[in-house]
């Protein structure tokens, strides 16, 4: 089998931050292939195989970056309107503590920044035609880490920008490596960590024989085998433009004075908890990823120690099983006298279960009867006033107990998660972080690999699990299961010495982490490899040292085997390890565009912590909190007067008269206090798709406005990031007697196929509106640039020409660039157009053909973005037409009942015990207790006239040329009650079409001519936003 692949797609919010540094630079003429002549030193230079021209001029040629030929005043401008466009604070001034400007990025941890500042690259060259980089990283993790990301996302911008880039980790040991950095006209980037130049960094006393570490010398010091230079000169001749990864480990003065000898044109900060601040240009901080989706939720299970009094027995209560034919049950290990021995077992127990007596006769357990199993509160009562809660230990309880209960929830929580995701083809993975080796592995005295503590407990614990998920069935996850020993699940990755032996990786003073190239080597060469079904390793053990290592997206459990105590910034670490969200066998991120609004219910990651859950989570939303950007609390006129939006493709600042109707429709409606902060009813109804309408006249600007309010800040914006991961779960919501109803399986069997669609487009009429909306609605970023006049200063010596201060500009003023070089990548502009769009050659032909020539003309500067509006905006005037001419045709697929038990583990507190659905339990969208749907289902249970419902699974979708569609409920009611005895409905907050985008709108009409075409007299369609809208529909349709 071929190893699977990362994919990567175009992101909008990764667009945006590539763009932010890009606009920065706006009046910047193009200008590639800088020329100078390379220091060669005293070697002899001699063509290489791909030297191309021989000549001793084409032999020392270097290519450098062009100059900034901005002035601080026109930067500092472009910054501010780059700040005005995202909202983000405006500097006063320009920071230059290096170069022409320094810029920050703020990306959380799982967002791709390494994505990003690559693509920046390819942008900045071919925007101004810049093509050296030097990558600077803290460790050799991240060093390590980069270079793969390099090598993994060569393919996909190769198929974007036509071009490679050509990449290095620097090595004192290849010198050679930088000429070849500085001859190569194409886009160069040099990766180096930190150490490599920063220790004892002193010019005067840097020399051979001095202290300090010999590979950070060998850069600032005259090579003999580097033709008697000093590499960092040969670097800065290039006038590299320098990206600092992670930052704030770097800003030590040392590091920041050595900085400065690369000569850098100027510095781009990536980071997600910036330290130093200079001018910041894009921020995606930890709320703003999560309310996006586009990081995992977070679950912890913390254990609470309760050590009563001696004499008392040991307890965990590990969870509260609830079920519809049974009363609750609790999963609690305690125990139990044998003969020989005394053994801790886990038992299912409920309400009148004497521990005593399950104990065989233990002492420590009499009067412990059980009293309540309350699944709530998650809260086991004793007749004798003992309380435990799920994840409490009670009684003496060691360290080595601990690490078994962690060990033992860490396993649960995988199968859990695996049974689910198995059949989505995602590989669930677990990582666990421990101080010592020997903890997991020792030696044998025939040098064997052995198990030693952790090790043995893993297996333990697991085959214990393994052997309640196990059953006779032969389904493709059972037989996966059965195929995988315990020996064989889990595997270790740490340092090697020189006798092969795993080791502990030793952490360099003043660091968090290791150095050790070998295991790193070794963790991201098994990246891929570790994703794959046909590896049977999913349980991983590994130093805590070699965190920064760690980053592959299918972590869905992290558990640290060690004390607790981390701040808030460890714990913060820990976490992002596991963040990305996750992929399947062929490399596709399962993030919302695929998986919808299921995207944080698939991607979620679960903490095994070594402390109290209340505990860990006041730490780690303390370290989240410390490091948000900088937010408004409260919600004035003044806060959104100015503030840019969004509206269709259009930017528009909202207007101090538009400002106080926001103000007054939130103080109307009960959505902000009399503090202005934003109330727990605003959240609660946008959680619901609820909210009030805005007034007309700013009502098209709505996403834009709300937007703006879910970005002030309130004590509760970080709640809903982190959950309880001991909440009880319905661990599976079986179909029930009402499926096999005569009147639902009518139902079923008439909606249950699947179906494909045509769609017979008047090719002129949408030719017509194709080309007045492109030409009404496209504009595509043109390359200017900028003249500058300045004369000579009269202070003129080697210092003011040295420190750039020696010419004083006068005057500037900025071009479009009518006949820029353009593109040397060649595009089959039709054909990509007509991939896009799903239209023939020749329809997409007459559409560019008769758009005006201006427009056309935009496809010279910017093919990329011209083809990516042109499809969309074509996307958009199709969705508008393909109602009425869309046929659908049953195909031979049919849906199986299964997808409506697909989902597990979901939450009990969101559940509603249904009485007419075909499951026990109706998981609705939205807080449960004003959730549209909520209400909907009791309605519909309350309704003598309804016989059987289903809430549709997420897997029922419509396919329409917009994307697929799921409608939320089928309906089977009483003969003779009402008009039509079958009904499929869409359940919406609002009934206003204005509410609905373009494409959302197509899609209800879609399946509203499906039903239409299949359906009999007894079968409609219709959205609604309660039951009695459905039952006053009811009269009229």
């Amino acid at each position: 089998m071929a190893e699977m692949k990362f994919k990567f797609t175009i992101q909008d919010y990764q667009t945006q931050a590539v763009g932010s540094v890009v606009r920065v630079f706006n009046g910047q003429p193009f200008q590639d292939k800088l020329t100078y002549r390379r220091d060669t030193g005293s070697q002899v230079l001699t063509p290489t195989l791909f030297g191309g021209n021989s000549s001793s001029d084409a032999l020392d040629m270097g290519f450098a970056n062009a100059p900034v030929a901005l002035d601080s005043m026109q930067l500092l401008r472009n910054i501010q309107e780059v700040q005005r466009d995202a909202n983000i604070k405006e500097s006063s001034n320009l920071a230059k503590h290096m170069g022409a400007c320094s810029l920050d990025v703020e990306m959380e941890t799982g967002t791709g920044k390494t994505y990003v500042y690559i693509k920046t690259m390819f942008e900045l060259n071919k925007q101004y035609g810049w093509s050296k980089f030097i990558v600077v990283v803290p460790s050799i993790a991240i060093r390590e880490g980069v270079q793969k990301s390099f090598e993994t996302m060569q393919d996909h911008f190769m198929e974007q920008y036509g071009k490679k880039v050509r990449f290095f980790a620097y090595n004192s040991k290849r010198l050679t490596d930088i000429d070849d950095f500085s001859s190569s006209d194409n886009i160069s980037v040099m990766i180096i960590n930190v150490q490599a130049f920063n220790s004892s960094f002193n010019k005067a006393k840097n020399k051979e024989g001095r202290g300090g570490d010999k590979a950070a010398r060998i850069i600032f010091s005259p090579r003999d085998e580097f033709g008697s230079r000093v590499p960092m000169d040969v670097i800065a001749a290039n006038r590299p433009i320098i990206i600092m990864d992670e930052p704030q480990k770097m800003g030590g003065k040392k590091t920041q004075d050595a900085l400065k000898e690369f000569n850098p044109l100027f510095i781009l900060n990536y980071s997600a908890t910036h330290k130093e601040h200079h001018d910041l240009v894009y921020v995606l901080d930890a709320l703003d990823a999560y309310q996006m989706k586009l990081v995992k939720k977070i679950e912890v299970k913390g254990f609470e120690l309760k050590n009563l009094r001696g004499t008392d027995g040991y307890l965990f209560l590990e969870d509260i099983i609830v079920s519809p034919t049974k009363p609750p049950m609790a999963r609690l290990e305690f125990e139990i006298g044998y003969n020989k021995s005394i053994n801790r077992e886990t038992r299912m127990v409920g309400v009148d279960d004497d521990l005593y007596a399950l104990s065989k006769g233990m002492e420590q357990y009499r009067d412990y009867h059980i009293n309540e199993v309350d699944p709530i509160r998650r809260i086991v009562t004793f007749t004798n006033g003992v309380e435990i809660h799920t994840g409490d230990v009670l009684g003496d309880v060691s360290e080595q107990d601990i690490r078994r209960i962690q060990i033992r929830e860490t396993i649960r929580s995988h199968f859990e998660k695996e049974s689910e995701l198995f059949n989505r083809g995602i590989k669930t993975l677990s990582l666990f972080f421990i101080d010592k080796v020997e903890h997991y592995r020792k030696y044998d005295e025939e040098g064997n690999e052995v198990n030693s503590e952790f090790g043995r407990m893993f297996e333990e614990e697991y085959t214990a699990i393994s052997n309640e998920y196990l059953t006779l069935a032969d389904s493709p996850y059972q037989q996966y299961l059965r195929s995988i020993e315990p020996a064989s699940t889990h595997a270790g990755y740490f340092s090697i010495d020189k006798k092969g032996h795993k080791v502990d990786s030793t952490i360099k003073r003043g660091t968090d982490g290791s150095d050790d190239e070998s295991a790193y080597e070794l963790i991201l060469k098994d990246k891929e490899r570790l994703l794959s079904f046909n590896n049977p390793v999913r349980f991983i053990f590994s130093h805590s040292a070699l965190q920064e290592g760690w980053d592959n997206p299918n972590i869905f459990q992290i558990c640290t085997l060690k004390h607790s105590g981390d701040s808030p910034t460890k714990k913060r670490q820990e976490v992002g390890r596991g963040l990305r969200l996750c992929v399947n066998q062929n490399g596709d991120r399962m993030d919302e565009h695929v998986l919808k609004s299921e995207v944080q219910d698939i991607n979620k990651l679960t903490v095994i912590a070594s402390e109290g859950y209340a505990e860990f989570v006041s730490g780690l939303q303390n370290g989240i909190k410390d490091d948000l950007y900088e937010r408004p609390t409260k919600a004035t006129a003044a806060y959104f007067a100015g503030k840019k939006i969004r509206v269709g493709k259009d930017i528009v600042t909202i207007t101090d008269d538009q400002a106080n109707t926001i103000y007054y429709y939130l103080a109307r409606n009960g959505y902000i206090n009399e503090d202005g902060q934003v109330t727990d009813s605003y959240r609660s109804d946008a959680e619901n798709h609820m909210l009030k309408l805005l007034p007309d006249k700013i009502r098209d600007m709505a996403e834009g406005i709300h937007k703006l309010i879910q970005g002030i800040f309130d004590e509760h914006a970080l709640d809903g990031i982190i959950e309880d991961g001991h909440a009880t779960k319905i661990q599976e919501n079986k179909l029930n007697e009402n499926f096999y109803k005569k009147e639902f399986q009518k139902l079923w069997h008439a909606i249950n196929h699947k179906y494909s669609y045509t769609v017979h487009f008047d090719s002129e009429e949408l030719i017509r509106k194709a080309v007045q909306y492109i030409d009404a609605k496209l504009f595509v970023s043109s390359l200017q640039y900028t003249v500058v006049k300045g004369t000579q200063g009269k202070d003129w010596s080697a210092d003011t020409i040295k420190s750039g201060t020696g010419f004083s500009a006068e005057k500037s003023h900025t071009y479009d660039l009518k006949r820029a070089e353009t593109s040397q990548v060649k595009y089959d502009l039709i054909g990509k157009i007509g991939a896009g769009t799903h239209l023939t050659r020749k329809t997409v032909t007459a559409i560019l053909q008769k758009i005006s020539p201006a427009k056309f003309a935009m496809y010279q500067s910017n093919p990329e973005e011209f083809i990516a509006k042109v499809i969309r905006l074509i996307n958009e005037q199709k969705a508008t037409m393909i109602v009425d001419d869309i046929t659908y045709n049953q195909t031979d697929g049919t849906y199986d009942a299964e997808i409506f038990t697909a989902e597990k583990n979901k939450d009990f507190t969101k559940a509603y015990r249904a009485k007419k659905n075909v499951q026990d339990y109706v998981f609705a969208d939205g807080t449960a207790e004003k959730s549209v749907e909520r209400r909907f289902a009791e309605d519909m249970d309350l309704d003598d006239k309804v016989v059987v419902y289903a809430k549709l699974p997420r897997g029922f979708q419509i396919p329409t040329p917009v994307g697929y569609y799921a409608p939320d409920w089928a309906i089977a009611f009483e003969k003779g009650s009402v008009k039509h005895i079958f009904f499929i409905a869409e359940t919406k907050g609002s009934m206003n079409s204005l509410d609905l985008r373009p494409i959302e709108k197509a899609k209800i009409q879609c399946a509203k001519k499906l039903f239409h075409e299949i359906s009999t007299v007894d079968v409609v369609y219709e959205q609604v936003d309660s039951y009695q809208t459905l039952l006053n529909m009811m009269k009229v349709i």
